[in-house]
């Protein structure tokens, strides 16, 4: 090829380029217009209601007059008082329902990434009546979760219950168990529920993952003579990795906020109190909005805080390539 086809060309490509850059510029802007209603909308409904609690969180509010208030600054978070420290911050019953949101976290979502595994691996076999079996499975899931948490909360009744009626039938317990009120066995209880009725959730995202999977290389490894075993971990498992990693982290950033089921089960006792129910407790029964407020702002923080972490980490790959 000779000099002057490679110098008329260069403007070409260039050219071709410039046209492409063009056209990825139009589609952002289009993009924006499309989501720009959308995100309109969420800062009317999503991001007033934040702001106004962020800013409670800096006032001495009381529920009674809500308009009649003062600027305080951090006075609520933490605050120094002759010599004595106050406010959130220093607050153990604050720290506790800190523990108890993660622990409840950590727990839960550890067994239900497990169990949501081998069920997802079950309803993925051939087998007679497995459509049948996969929408029963999602009955759990599909009952609210006051309904749910209220349905256990009678089973698990300590002289009504027919959980302790059927332990004490096979003489399992020698008399009946307070199973919310009892503190060795009310956070346990409600990780018992939650696991119940979230784990079928785990199960579709990760049933949706196997799916995707190519039956070509089960069929090798079945000629192999691999074992089942070896083939899950050295095949499956790292393949459904990512939806894997996926179902965690939305499970994870919902269970940091579980209000309902806890406050169902076990009110607001402070061996479960999550930091919602703290949040709750504080507004409503103590009607202090603006330490209300702040457990809020920093429920809002953690979360926000895990969900730039879990970003942050998405963007480097696993082999330590950056995308």
């Amino acid at each position: 090829m000779s000099g002057a086809t490679i110098q008329a060309s260069a403007p070409a490509r260039e050219t071709v380029r410039g046209g492409r850059s063009s056209l990825t510029r139009s589609r952002i802007r289009a993009a924006w217009i499309f989501i720009a209603p959308t995100l309109i909308v969420l800062a009317l409904i999503a991001g007033w209601p934040l702001a106004r609690t962020i800013w409670f969180s800096f006032t001495d509010a009381n529920l009674n007059s809500l308009n009649d208030y003062e600027f305080i600054g951090l006075e609520n978070y933490i605050a120094n008082y002759d010599g004595e420290w106050l406010g959130l911050l220093t607050d153990t019953d604050w720290w506790r329902s800190v523990w108890n949101t993660v622990w409840f976290t950590a727990i839960s979502v550890s067994i239900e990434a497990v169990l949501g595994t081998i069920v997802a691996l079950i309803l993925n076999a051939s087998f007679p009546g497995r459509g049948i079996m996969r929408a029963v499975i999602l009955i759990p899931w599909a009952i609210p979760t006051v309904v749910s948490a209220k349905m256990w909360n009678w089973m698990l009744h300590d002289q009504f219950g027919v959980i302790n009626d059927m332990l004490l039938r096979l003489g399992l317990i020698a008399a009946p168990i307070t199973w919310t009120a009892n503190p060795d066995t009310a956070l346990w209880t409600v990780v018992m529920v939650d696991v119940w009725k979230t784990t079928p959730f785990m199960a579709l995202l990760i049933l949706a993952a196997l799916q995707m999977l190519p039956g070509d290389i089960y069929e090798a490894a079945k000629v192999d003579g691999v074992h089942p075993v070896r083939v899950f971990f050295r095949v499956t498992l790292p393949l459904i990795k990512p939806a894997l990693i996926v179902a965690v982290i939305f499970r994870a950033l919902d269970a940091l906020r579980v209000f309902d089921l806890i406050y169902v089960l076990t009110a607001n006792s402070r061996d479960t109190m999550s930091m919602s129910v703290f949040a709750r407790q504080q507004l409503v029964d103590f009607q202090e909005v603006g330490l209300g407020s702040a457990a809020s702002t920093l429920i809002f923080l953690i979360i926000a805080l895990l969900i730039v972490i879990t970003m942050a980490a998405g963007r480097v790959r696993l082999g330590g390539e950056t995308r």
